[in-house]
C-alpha cells in the first residue's frame, strides 16, 4: 500500500479509501465485516461512510456495522474514520441540513452508532445554501474543541463554495476544510474546470467518489460478454448503451496495456493533480484486488494521450478560464 498526506495536513492516509455505501444496502453485517478485514489486510487505513448510508428508516446501518466491527476487532485506532452530515436522518424539519444544532446532534448520533469517541474526518455531505458559514464553523469548531472531530471536509461543493468556506474558517482562525469529496472519473471531468484548481490552491485533498462511473469503467462490456453483467448492465443499461462505442475502445486499450479496466481508471485518477485517494466501494472482499492493482499500474504518455482522446476534458482541458476562453 502507498500512503500520502490528507490535503495540507500531517495525517497519513492510504491512497485508496474504502467506501462503505454498500454496507446495509447491499451487504449484511458479516459481509461488511469481511470487506473491512480485507481492506486493512491490504493496508487500506482510510474508511469513509455517512450517517445516511445503508439507512432503513434513518437507522444509519453502515455506521452501525463499522461500529460493531470496531467492537469485535478492537482496531479503531488503525483506521482514519470519515463520515458525513447533511442528508435527512429523520422526518423533522431540523433532521437535515447544516444548522449548528443539526451538526452537533448528528455528530453525537454518528459517534454512538460508530462506537467511538471521535470522528477523524467529519464531512459536509452537500452545500447548505440556507445556513451561514459562521454558524457552520461555530458548530464544527465546538466539536473539534471537544475532541469529537479532528478534521473537517466537504463533499459535492462547487469551487467557489470551497473558497467561501475556507475564507470563513480563516476569519475564525480555524484550520477549515482539508478535503473535498467530488464526483470525478474519466467519464466525469467537469470538476477539472474549477473545483480541482480551487482545492489545489487551498491545500484541500481530493477524494473522488464513483471513480469507476458506477461500474461503466470496470469492464462493463466484458462482463456482459462473459455473462456476469451484474448491476452495471442491468441497472445502468441506458448509460452502457450511451457510451458503448467509447467503452469498447477503452476496454481494447486496457487489453493492449494488459491491465483490468478498473485498475486503469483508478490509476488515471491516482495520477491526477491534487488527488489524495479515490473512494472504492466493493461488494465483495476480492473486488479490492483490482483497486490495489491500480497502485502498480503506470500509464505512459501514449496511454494518457489515448485516454484523453477517448474521454476528452471539458473545453480545451485544464482549469478555467483557459479551458473556455483565450
Amino acid at each position: 500500500m502507498q500512503y500520502t498526506k490528507l490535503g495540507r495536513t500531517g495525517l497519513a492516509v492510504s491512497r485508496l479509501c474504502l467506501g462503505t455505501m454498500n454496507f446495509g444496502w447491499q451487504l449484511g453485517e458479516a459481509d461488511s465485516h469481511a470487506v473491512l478485514d480485507r481492506a486493512l489486510a491490504d493496508g487500506i487505513n482510510f474508511v469513509d461512510t455517512a450517517d445516511m448510508y445503508g439507512a432503513r428508516d434513518y437507522e444509519g446501518t453502515s455506521e452501525t456495522y463499522i461500529g460493531t466491527w470496531f467492537a469485535k476487532t478492537g482496531r479503531r485506532d488503525e483506521v482514519v474514520l470519515a463520515t458525513k452530515v447533511y442528508q435527512p436522518m429523520g422526518d423533522g424539519p431540523n433532521d437535515r441540513g447544516l444548522s449548528a444544532r443539526r451538526i452537533v446532534a448528528a455528530c453525537e448520533a454518528s459517534l454512538r452508532r460508530l462506537g467511538t469517541d471521535r470522528i477523524d474526518l467529519y464531512q459536509m455531505h452537500h452545500i447548505d445554501r440556507g445556513t451561514p458559514w459562521d454558524e457552520i464553523w461555530q458548530a464544527m469548531d465546538l466539536l473539534v474543541a471537544q475532541g469529537k472531530v479532528v478534521y473537517v471536509g466537504s463533499s459535492n461543493f462547487a469551487g467557489w463554495h470551497l473558497v467561501a468556506a475556507q475564507a470563513a474558517a480563516d476569519r475564525r482562525r480555524s484550520l477549515g476544510l482539508v478535503s473535498e469529496q467530488l464526483k470525478y472519473s474519466l467519464l466525469s471531468r467537469e470538476v477539472e474546470l474549477e473545483v480541482v484548481p480551487a482545492a489545489q490552491a487551498l491545500g484541500i485533498g481530493l477524494l473522488p467518489w464513483s471513480p469507476l462511473a458506477q461500474g461503466l469503467l470496470s469492464g462493463a462490456l466484458r462482463k456482459h460478454r462473459d455473462g456476469a453483467a451484474g448491476r452495471t448492465t442491468t441497472h445502468a443499461a441506458a448509460r452502457v448503451r450511451e457510451h458503448r462505442e467509447v467503452l469498447a475502445a477503452y476496454e481494447r486499450l486496457c487489453d493492449d496495456l494488459g491491465r483490468h479496466p478498473a485498475a486503469v481508471a483508478l490509476a488515471w485518477l491516482l495520477s491526477r493533480p491534487g488527488v489524495t485517494a479515490p473512494i472504492v466501494g466493493p461488494r465483495a472482499p476480492e473486488q479490492l484486488d483490482l483497486a490495489v492493482e491500480a497502485l502498480t499500474t503506470t500509464l505512459g504518455d501514449d496511454a494518457e494521450a489515448r485516454l484523453n482522446e477517448l474521454f476528452p476534458p471539458v473545453g480545451r482541458g485544464g482549469p478555467g478560464p483557459e479551458a473556455w476562453a483565450w
